[in-house]
């Protein structure tokens, strides 16, 4: 009897043992034995000169990985004759090419890019990837990256095996570099990272070395989340079963799974209808810092990839908490949904220091989960001692309102509100006060993309394309009060005294040429669905109430900034 229950006591010890083993790494134990300072650089200089004051240099170093070596290219810039300098790390995003940015070394700073992307195109210098770790290379045609599969197709069974492991690895070795050149400061270091160079970031602020970061999108729950469509949203919410890779990946390589370890203080910046930062989940990660790091976030409203309007926030974020410099950065904004008297829901934004506060302006958005299509509104905010409201007014009390707020301080410092969400029939006696609308230019032009709003002949408002080579668009067709109805079209004026072609796209694949012809007054145009042709299936679009975003592009060889759109409107298909 007792050798029998020593049997089973010792069989549950070996099972719970193999089931902790089994268990996917940490950030920490991850990385607990690499070596970054593990082997010469071996620099190679390819280039080097001074030129109006600033010395650059282009090398090739050693980073050690797994056993093999990795010859990384950087480039590097600093003001010429600099001493204790600090240094920033600028790492560039998906495909693209490393910069170090002017603006900085002019600034003061010593500036390091490297390439992580490795070979493509015609590129003469990248960074090379011996074939053992040739997942290194991004472009599918050389290698393509390995995530939670490796490029054989099966899944990872440990993420080293990721490319992310790479370029994590890579990253830490050049920030090495940069600390090492004799006009750094080694006590004073911070990064900044875009695209999937902000994703990188999240490793890099776990670093001890570096005092600040600041990531340009990049945290979201782009893996899984974002990949199987688990919008945070959804009615009813439901999980798929990860798999196996899925779990590696989550547990110790992606941006959220970094969160609870990281050391230096951390600036988020991302548009709220980006792809590549998850809106509402990106901000959930800020609920897992360690207390005492200093975090932040912007969002920049509509923005897709595209953070112009808040990106100042990076120059006093590095300065506070790099340089050291008296920075008064504001604490974080509060904000609510409630229902006010008459059951109408409205958003409440209490600031930090409301004296000191510029303007708050606020947006909102029904229903829609995705993150990267919803249609945000403007909203009129009215001050009322120290606090900002705004009405939401919403079409259906059991759908849900998502809303959030910018606080713009007298420094120029922009904090934005969390995300805030709510079905506003569960905070009370609701009342829906909106109404579907066939009119999408009733709310004005705010919710396009790369416009500026002016007034055309017989004084009809209306907006020009500021950006002939991105063109200009909306989501607003995704908000339910502008969804077209069904067996309709798009009716819009334009005025142009030159003759263009433009490219109109709806929900990304269906596109049409349209001619636009020279007048001295307005004209109008109606376009069918059916006129718009899928790229993929090449069948004609059925119906434009399937469609929640349309964008303009110029032909190559018009300009679409010469055309003055107005009146977008759904109108009956029968006039088409």
């Amino acid at each position: 009897m007792r050798f029998l229950l020593v049997a089973a006591l010792m069989f549950v010890v070996s099972l719970t043992s193999r089931l902790i083993a089994a268990e996917p790494l940490t950030p920490p134990a991850l990385w607990k034995d690499y070596d970054l300072n593990r082997g010469d650089f071996k620099e190679e200089i390819i280039r080097q000169e001074t030129k109006d004051g600033v010395f650059s240099r282009d090398s090739y170093i050693s980073a050690y990985v797994l056993g093999e070596e990795v010859r990384v290219y950087c480039r590097y810039s600093v003001k010429a004759g600099a001493k204790n300098a600090p240094g920033l790390l600028n790492v560039h995003g998906w495909m693209g090419a490393p910069n170090a940015d002017r603006k900085y070394v002019d600034d003061g700073w010593a500036v390091m890019a490297h390439d992580y992307c490795g070979k493509t195109g015609d590129r003469p210098h990248f960074t090379k990837y011996p074939e053992a770790l040739r997942h290194g290379n991004m472009d599918s045609k050389v290698a393509g990256p390995a995530r939670a599969k490796k490029l054989d197709g099966e899944f990872i069974t440990d993420p080293k095996q990721t490319s992310d492991y790479l370029w994590y690895a890579i990253q830490r070795r050049v920030l090495s570099y940069l600390e090492q050149q004799p006009e750094v400061d080694r006590s004073r270091l911070g990064a900044t990272g875009y695209s999937y160079g902000g994703t990188l970031m999240w490793n890099l602020a776990t670093d001890s070395r570096v005092k600040a970061v600041v990531a340009y999108f990049g945290i979201g729950y782009n893996d899984y989340y974002r990949d199987k469509q688990v919008w945070l949203y959804n009615v009813p919410y439901v999980e798929p079963p990860k798999s196996p890779g899925e779990e590696i990946i989550l547990a110790s390589i992606v941006p959220e799974a970094h969160v609870p370890f990281i050391t230096a203080a951390t600036l988020f910046l991302n548009g709220s209808n980006d792809h590549h930062g998850g809106h509402e989940r990106g901000l959930e990660s800020f609920k897992k810092f360690p207390k005492n790091v200093p975090w932040s976030f912007a969002i920049q409203a509509r923005g897709h990839h595209d953070t112009e309007k808040i990106d100042h926030d990076t120059k006093f974020w590095l300065e506070k908490h790099v340089l050291g410099k008296e920075v008064n950065w504001p604490e974080q904004p509060r904000s609510a949904i409630r229902l006010d008297a008459d059951g109408v829901p409205e958003l409440v934004v209490t600031p930090h220091s409301p004296e000191k506060v510029r303007k708050v302006e606020m947006y909102y958005a029904l229903k829609n989960p995705v993150s990267f299509t919803r249609s945000w509104r403007d909203v009129t905010s009215t001050q009322r001692g120290e606090q900002w409201f705004g009405k939401l007014p919403v079409l259906n009390v059991d759908d849900y309102v998502f809303a959030f707020a910018n606080v713009t301080y007298d420094s120029t410092i922009v904090r934005s509100t969390d995300f805030t969400a709510a079905i506003p029939s569960k905070l009370g006696s609701a009342k829906a006060t909106d109404k579907p609308s066939d009119n999408l230019s009733s709310n004005g032009y705010g919710g396009w993309t790369n416009i500026a709003e002016l007034e055309g002949r017989k004084g009809i408002r209306g907006f020009r394309s500021t950006n002939n080579q991105r063109g200009s668009g909306t989501e607003q067709l995704s908000d339910p009060k502008w969804r077209a109805p069904e067996k309709t079209s798009l009716s819009f004026k334009f005025y142009c005294t030159e003759p263009q072609t433009i490219v109109l796209t709806a929900a990304d694949h269906n596109s049409v040429e349209l001619e636009i012809t020279a007048s001295d007054d307005w004209q109008e145009m109606t376009v069918a669905s059916d006129r718009l042709i899928n790229r993929f299936s090449q069948k004609p679009l059925a119906d434009w109430s399937s469609v929640g975003k349309i964008h303009f592009l110029p032909k190559s060889g018009f300009d679409l900034t010469k055309i003055i759109f107005a009146d977008f409107k759904w109108v009956s298909a029968s006039m088409k």
